[in-house]
């Protein structure tokens, strides 16, 4: 299929395949948008079951960053990089090596991090070969590091502010929650959680993940099959995206999902799909934005740890305006949430970026 006819092509400035033979390196690196600055967004290495998949992957994910960036109100536009796994691949500083070389080559217009499959110390590869990285090791109380955390506590402030709207609790204690995967974002959440008060119904399909996560906390697994129509109050997706489909809306028991996974809805019309069942979603680019604030002070430097902290606070509010919007109007919240963002983006020639 040509990239320009793919269904998730959606006028991206431009797309670059990357191959090292020597490492056996393949990625794509899609860059969406730059109207608000150089497009950022983290590198995933993932096992796909296509050269096509990946490209989907790539091609969503770069425009989620754009919109990301924009209702955040950073100095970035969206982007996008993919790693396709494979055992001719295995992770090694060369690969990592030959991956920044390709991001340098894009003089600035991309700036890449951390994402699912990659780390820190896979960034400090990158770093040797080009300065269009972030997501580093932080020194003092200077902003950076894992964004993990700072993702988490997005999340977990987006989750009581989807509770305090659609169940009127002004507090999570006691709170029913299940997560969907509990890596690196998924356990710092967990945690919150629980200091919160809420009770955890948790799945991964990664067993040492469970098992730090089980003797860390009281949770409660289940089954990866049956985490998603768990009876619970809120679900919180923080694995992979395309969970929320026309198959599993139908059997979601829970009133809200708000979570940390990107891409959570396999198409627009799953919004609706939601919003027809009266379940809440908080548009996952939204509530899922503290990992690229973090990324962003870090890379323009000069911020402190509780800078980020402050500007994460704001995530709330911007859903709380989202799902008042979506209210009155009657529309979808990620409807509301996409319309936000291309307005920003749209009048970047004429605005600096502003935070929504």
């Amino acid at each position: 299929m040509p990239v320009f006819d793919h269904p998730e092509f959606d006028q991206h400035e431009s797309m670059h395949f990357v191959q090292d033979v020597e490492t056996g390196l393949q990625a794509i690196i899609a860059v969406h948008s730059t109207a608000l600055g150089p497009a950022a967004g983290g590198c995933r290495r993932w096992q796909y079951a296509s050269d096509l998949d990946a490209l989907t992957d790539a091609l969503r994910l770069s425009r989620g960053m754009t919109y990301k960036n924009a209702i955040a109100g950073l100095r970035f536009g969206g982007g996008k990089s993919v790693i396709l796994a494979s055992d001719k691949a295995p992770k090694s500083p060369e690969l990592f090596h030959a991956f920044g070389r390709a991001v340098d080559g894009l003089g600035g217009t991309y700036i890449t991090a951390e994402d699912v499959g990659c780390s820190v110390e896979d960034m400090r590869f990158v770093k040797e070969q080009t300065d269009f990285v972030s997501g580093l090791p932080r020194s003092g109380d200077e902003a950076g590091g894992d964004p993990s955390p700072m993702t988490a506590i997005g999340v977990c402030q987006g989750i009581e502010a989807a509770v305090a709207f659609r169940l009127g609790k002004d507090s999570l204690d006691g709170i029913r929650i299940a997560v969907q995967g509990v890596g690196h974002v998924g356990l710092h959440l967990c945690r919150l959680l629980h200091e919160a008060g809420a009770q955890l119904v948790v799945a991964d399909v990664n067993r040492e993940n469970l098992k730090l996560a089980s003797d860390e906390l009281p949770v409660t697994v289940v089954p990866p099959a049956k985490l998603l129509f768990a009876d619970v109050d809120v679900l919180a997706p923080c694995a992979l995206g395309n969970v929320l489909t026309s198959q599993t809306i139908p059997k979601i028991k829970a009133k809200i999902v708000a979570g940390a996974a990107n891409n959570q809805l396999a198409t627009e019309a799953d919004g609706a799909r939601l919003a027809e069942r009266d379940i809440l979603y908080a548009p996952d680019y939204v509530i899922n934005a503290g990992g690229i604030i973090n990324v962003a002070h870090e890379y323009y430097g000069g911020s402190s740890e509780e800078e980020v902290r402050n500007e994460i606070a704001r995530i709330p509010q911007r859903l709380e305006k989202i799902f008042n919007e979506a209210k009155a109007s009657k529309q979808p919240t990620n409807v509301i949430a996409d319309e936000v963002a291309r307005r920003i983006v749209a009048n970047a020639g004429d605005n600096p970026p502003v935070a929504a």
